[in-house]
């Protein structure tokens, strides 16, 4: 909301204070300050002078060179890029060391090697209206030095994000109350609100068919107005917060709305037939508002209607057919209390957010509802003439929305912090917000609550409000932190930062994607079977399923930039994913995905086409995790549709994800350039693996010896069975077994078409003494013949 200093200083005189001061004041009291605007002149070096004569700069075509008379008696050398003015306009002139809006400071200087001895100024350089094409050319009967700011007033505007609980801040009045307690200055009474209300209830001209949607409604008769503009106080306060003015009695309107907070509405008496009647939409009904829309209701929308049509959306928007016209000389207006969240609603679904809208959403005061319409009448009256009907129509009741409210004082200084805070202080802050002491006794005092705060409802509310106003400088700093031994969490926690910390050392980059995808990502779920939960109202058709892997974000991730032109790929995502169990429940489960592709290296001199990254690398970055590390992991083959090489990733026999490549119909439709590879693991299974006392041994001080053997196996035996036979050989002095050969022969010439020759080498080693060639031997035929007996394999 936009608040115009000026206008607070009407109701408050905050002369006192610096533009700094009341930003921190309303900042630590909770009301956000977004933005600060210097309005108007206010320096005594911005002055009105009168160009004397001009020239064409000689050394720039768009340039002029004037003599300008700005009072002081001597001419003064101005260069200008101005064209829109003549010898003898008056225009602003800011003399050397005048600051414009924006902290521009005005100084002297050379402009293509000439003086200029100040700026002639546009009237949107002053920050007082729009650019214009040129200087702002001046009324010719103004005195020549006459200092701007006496000509234009300024202004500082506070653009304030107010808070969903605090609807009284919605306006300058309520703004100034806030003020007031904070500063502990006095509001300055106003006396225009003298117009004398008599109200007549049970009125034949409303009718409320509604009253749990408006249950207080009331119109006030105002004949032989004159529309036209509205006088020059008005319209420039309307200015001040960016409103544009209208005419004399919409601009009234709005006038209180932002003065008091209570949104009205005037209706052009004879184009409405009494009498009126506020109820909900019929099926099918549409109504042209004032922005000139037309807006299609529903039966739950509420609306004000004459016997014919709705004549406006409740709450929101005025309807153009019935509203204020140049031509108009009768009207009705409106004031009344409409439920919060029938409003809010309506314009929701109408994506109407309108000013009024803004504050009934919120909710406004019910009991002010009353004097909001007695000051628009009062000012009607003043401004557009005519005579207003002694009595003011009322259907309905103003709702009573708070109730007192009892302050715990004992807790109130435990929860403050502050011990020693005096009852006096705590009474005397709570009285200058308004609220109204009704009794007390040792250690509690009720409190009535003014109608205009009903977010106060309980005890720990009035605390809040003691705490804004004391001010947390005020709270004394203590340690109160506890220890507490790791929780489950915490370790969870602590396991995932060393993955990511694992991973970014290993060049990858870490991704956060959507929760959300579409039905067509669950082809890249990496997963014999995809069970995933749907949405029952999606938000579009890309969000159409909680993501039930990480796989699909890292995919698109992995496209996008790809289409930037980025070649090497390393990505890894930590995140949750959804699952859907056969029961139709769901589960919810934590997983690490890694994406893997292009050059392992980056090209240079000396490696101009590196190898590309394939499925081992993949395997060697996941071998080097926290809770993997130094643990023997099993790839086991496993088809899965739309998947090469896929396998399930294991530690024995437990299950720990699955790894794969992504097939090269869908890598070409991401636009890769390279082969991908993705691997996904449950986060809570890897960390099951993690070795709790890590344990550290010295370097082998004695040689090794290898020794080579060739096998030919069935094509089609795993990897990972070899592989799993020499990990479990008992032979003390048998340190680890490498595969480094792979032979077949597609034509069945050297070696049988199913048939593939495998080489390993085999390292043994002693930590106590140097082996002897025999004992080596030995044991190495001691485990080829466990090999061949084990494996079905034959020794070449």
């Amino acid at each position: 909301m936009k608040t115009s200093l000026k206008w607070l200083n009407a109701h408050l005189d905050l002369g006192s204070h610096s533009i700094d001061e009341l930003r921190d004041m309303l900042t630590f009291a909770g009301i956000e300050v977004e933005g600060i605007e210097q309005s108007g002149v206010e320096s005594d070096k911005i002055v009105v002078a009168q160009i004397v004569s001009f020239e064409q700069h000689p050394n720039a075509d768009r340039l002029s060179v004037c003599q300008v008379d700005d009072g002081s008696g001597k001419a003064r050398q101005i260069v200008c890029g101005a064209k829109n003015f003549k010898a003898g306009d008056k225009v602003p002139l800011a003399l050397p060391g005048a600051v414009l809006p924006g902290g521009i400071e005005i100084k002297e200087g050379k402009l293509r090697e000439l003086l200029s001895q100040g700026m002639l100024c546009s009237a949107k350089e002053l920050g007082v209206g729009e650019d214009q094409g040129g200087l702002w050319i001046l009324e010719a009967g103004l005195k020549v030095g006459t200092p701007m700011k006496e000509l234009v007033a300024s202004d500082v505007i506070f653009d304030l994000e107010v808070t969903p609980n605090r609807p009284d801040l919605l306006s300058h009045t309520g703004l100034a109350r806030e003020l007031a307690a904070l500063t502990g200055k006095t509001l300055v009474q106003s006396d225009e609100m003298v117009l004398p209300v008599t109200e007549k209830a049970g009125v034949a001209e409303i009718h409320l068919a509604e009253p749990t949607l408006c249950p207080f409604y009331t119109l006030r008769r105002i004949e032989g107005v004159k529309v036209g503009p509205s006088p020059e106080w008005l319209q420039s306060r309307l200015k001040s917060i960016g409103l544009r003015p209208i005419n004399n009695i919409v601009d009234i309107t709005n006038y209180v709305l932002f003065e008091v907070g209570q949104p009205l509405h005037a209706f052009d008496a004879a184009k409405l037939v009494v009498p009126v009647t506020i109820r909900k939409a019929t099926e099918g009904e549409k109504l042209v508002a004032l922005d000139g829309n037309e807006h299609a209701l529903l039966p739950e929308d509420l609306v004000i209607a004459d016997n014919g049509k709705a004549l406006a959306i409740a709450g929101v928007m005025g309807g153009e057919e019935s509203g204020v016209t140049e031509g108009t000389t009768d009207i009705l207006l409106e004031a009344a209390y409409f439920n919060p969240s029938s409003v809010r609603r309506t314009a929701r679904r109408l994506v109407l957010s309108t000013d009024s809208s803004y504050r009934f959403e919120r909710g406004v005061d019910a009991q002010a509802v009353i004097r909001a319409s007695a000051l628009a009448t009062q000012l009607i009256l003043q401004t557009a003439g005519g005579k207003a009907s002694e009595t003011l129509l009322v259907a309905g009741e103003a709702p009573v929305l708070t109730q007192p409210v009892v302050l715990d004082e004992e807790r109130a200084r435990r929860l403050i912090g502050i011990a020693d805070l005096p009852r006096a202080e705590m009474h005397a802050i709570l009285t200058s917000l308004g609220l109204v002491k009704t009794c007390e006794t040792e250690v509690t005092s009720t409190w009535t609550v003014p109608s205009y705060r009903n977010d106060l409802l309980r005890s720990v509310d009035l605390v809040e409000e003691l705490a804004r106003v004391i001010g947390l400088d005020r709270v004394p700093s203590k340690a109160s932190g506890v220890f507490v031994a790791p929780q489950s969490a915490d370790k969870s926690y602590d396991f995932m930062m060393q993955v990511r910390q694992a991973l970014t050392n290993r060049g990858f980059n870490e991704a956060q994607t959507l929760r959300l995808v579409s039905k067509g990502q669950l082809t890249d779920v990496l997963a014999a079977k995809v069970d995933a939960v749907a949405l029952k109202n999606p938000l579009s058709e890309d969000h159409t399923h909680l993501r039930p892997g990480l796989i699909p974000g890292l995919l698109m991730t992995a496209g996008h930039n790809v289409r930037q032109g980025l070649a090497t790929l390393r990505f890894f995502e930590l995140g949750r994913v959804f699952l859907l169990n056969p029961n139709g429940s769901s589960r919810e489960e934590e997983r690490l995905s890694v994406l893997m592709s292009g050059p392992e290296h980056a090209v240079s001199w000396n490696a101009k086409s590196p190898a590309v990254a394939d499925i081992h690398a993949l395997r060697g970055v996941l071998e080097s995790l926290p809770g993997l590390a130094g643990q023997g992991l099993l790839l086991v083959p496993k088809a899965v549709d739309g998947w090469l090489l896929s396998a399930e990733i294991k530690r024995g026999s437990k299950t720990l994800g699955w790894i794969a490549q992504v097939a090269p119909a869908r890598a070409r439709e991401l636009d890769a350039r390279h082969p991908i590879y993705v691997a996904e693991l449950a986060v809570s299974a890897l960390q099951q693996g993690v070795v709790s006392a890590v344990k550290f041994s010295d370097l082998p001080r004695y040689p090794s010896v290898t020794r080579d053997v060739a096998l030919e196996v069935a094509a089609d035996l795993p990897h990972a069975t070899v592989a799993a036979f020499f990990e479990k050989q008992k032979e003390p002095l048998l340190m680890g077994a490498e595969l480094f050969d792979v032979f077949v022969d597609a034509s069945g010439e050297r070696l049988a078409h199913d048939k593939k020759s495998i080489a390993w080498r085999l390292t043994y080693r002693s930590s106590e003494r140097t082996l002897a060639t025999k004992e080596v031997d030995e044991t190495h035929q001691r485990v080829l013949k466990a090999l061949v007996g084990t494996v079905p394999a034959t020794i070449r």
